[in-house]
């Protein structure tokens, strides 16, 4: 397995950061300091060396610094898949009314997308915002299950975006449904179905591994099991049936489904509804119903699995970022938690308000402070 290494990273108005730069040889980073200091601000630039919006979700524009033109850069030294490289994105300043958008470069020269960053760097990360997941809404735990099928394929995220835009428009045909253009719908429906089934089938695909990751990971892990099952007829049906016969079904359901969804406004039926099911496996209920610390825990555990499985799938030790994992956690889950980060072979980059939480984390680590925009080796 290659992991995934940053031996440099630097900032460029980025957040809070005008300016910063951190190089490390470590396999686990951690950043220490006061809240609202800009450590998750720094994971969340590494999280821009991803397809997607980062670890916040954020807009291009919101990350800039306020006190800057509105532009923004991240740039990483990285030791990969194909050796060294150095990985860069950002935004220019904003010119008027024109649309802004991301600028991507593998060793300076300019790339089509983020996507390109994955033959290099594979991520994953846990973050606070995520102890909500097993009790808030399924379009959260639906991204999530994304961000996880990412990690593997990197061209998930484009599908998925794809299969939004051909969604909304057949809504817009279908707003005024009784002069509607049938032969518009019947193509567009065509391409809606095909998306769905590229969607489908990676996230079914990934789901069946991840469950046989779990499972042989078992009473292994310091972490409790979880047991998982996407709750989405298109994903479970393509695991035993062809493709072309889910499609044409599809198909036909989204014909049939016309006055139906023209009423309602949108689409009642596809893999853009599905959600992700867990169980807690040691007391066999819904993950919705463990307390807070069996959530969280479950969740590492979910993330290790999963980190794990991209580390076997891609041949690519991914990079982990883990925001605040260890601030709920008593003294043995956190040995615990540096012990199978350490048997992964990751580079882990981790944030904290107390450095005490970070005693045991071992050899092979590097404390950095993170104060008012700086980032300097702790002494």
């Amino acid at each position: 397995m290659t992991p995934s290494r940053i031996t440099r990273l630097t900032l460029t108005h980025f957040r809070n950061y005008r300016t910063a730069a951190l190089s490390t040889q470590a396999d686990r980073v951690v950043l220490v300091g006061p809240n609202g200091a800009g450590k998750t601000n720094c994971i969340e630039a590494i999280s821009f060396l991803s397809p997607g919006r980062g670890l916040r979700r954020a807009t291009l524009g919101d990350v800039a610094d306020n006190e800057g033109d509105g532009s923004w850069a991240v740039s990483a030294e990285v030791e990969g898949a194909l050796g060294l490289a150095t990985l860069g994105t950002g935004i220019e300043p904003p010119q008027g009314d024109a649309t802004t958008t991301r600028r991507c470069r593998i060793d300076r020269e300019p790339v089509g997308s983020a996507a390109a960053f994955g033959d290099h760097l594979r991520m994953v990360w846990l973050t606070p915002a995520m102890d909500a997941l097993f009790m808030g809404a399924a379009s959260e735990r639906r991204r999530f299950f994304d961000r996880l099928v990412l990690a593997i394929d990197s061209q998930h995220s484009a599908r998925v975006s794809a299969l939004d835009r051909s969604l909304r428009s057949r809504n817009r045909l279908l707003e005024d449904y009784r002069n509607a253009d049938s032969h518009w719908l019947d193509a567009i429906e065509r391409e809606t179905a095909e998306l769905a089934i590229a969607v489908a089938a990676q996230r079914g695909q990934t789901a069946a591994r991840l469950v046989a990751m779990l499972d042989a990971r078992g009473a292994s892990s310091a972490f409790p099991q979880a047991r998982i099952m996407l709750d989405g007829w298109m994903e479970n049906a393509l695991l035993t049936e062809p493709a072309t016969a889910v499609e044409d079904r599809y198909r036909t359901i989204l014909r049939d489904s016309r006055p139906r969804d023209a009423a309602a406004g949108r689409t009642l039926d596809g893999p853009h509804l599905t959600d992700l099911e867990v169980i807690y496996a040691p007391k066999s209920m819904p993950a919705r119903d463990a307390s807070t610390g069996e959530q969280k825990a479950l969740l590492i555990g979910l993330v290790l699995a999963h980190a794990q499985l991209v580390a076997e799938m891609t041949t690519i030790t991914p990079l982990l970022l883990l925001d605040e994992v260890v601030a709920h956690l008593d003294p043995d889950r956190r040995a615990a938690l540096f012990g199978e980060l350490e048997k992964l072979g990751a580079q882990v980059w981790m944030t904290g308000a107390d450095p005490a939480a970070f005693v045991a984390i071992g050899a092979g680590s590097e404390i950095f402070s993170v104060e008012n925009g700086r980032i300097r080796p702790r002494g």
